[in-house]
């Protein structure tokens, strides 16, 4: 069974940074895109970066400059780098690995990240 382990979450003052980290443990083959997402209250959730096995990266415009997605294949880990960090970045961050065959999306459970003087 597979399970994604979410660490790295916090406190952080604006303009503060976080790293959050990701690792898929179990038996998970031919690992596709990683990614990153956060749901802050009352709100949907939103995409921050995603990553391509190649080393490709994806954006929210309001990230964009902010925060790197970097992954290590070999860890089937997956990293997120918050640097100026805004309190409407404030939100439950999920990180997400899709595996590719058989096709399947798993989900991280969460960590909180609050940005707050």
């Amino acid at each position: 069974q597979v399970q994604l382990v979410e660490s790295g979450g916090g406190l952080v003052q604006p303009g503060g940074s976080l790293r959050l980290a990701c690792a898929a443990s179990g038996r998970i083959f031919s690992v596709g895109d990683m990614g990153w997402y956060r749901q802050a209250p009352g709100k949907e959730r939103e995409l921050v970066a995603t990553i391509t096995r190649g080393g490709s990266a994806n954006y929210a415009v309001s990230v964009k400059g902010r925060f790197t997605i970097s992954r290590d294949n070999a860890k089937n880990t997956v990293y997120l780098q918050m640097n100026s960090l805004r309190p409407e970045d404030t939100a439950v961050y999920y990180c997400n690995i899709k595996q590719i065959l058989p096709a399947t999306n798993y989900w991280g459970q969460g960590t909180q990240v609050t940005v707050s003087s």
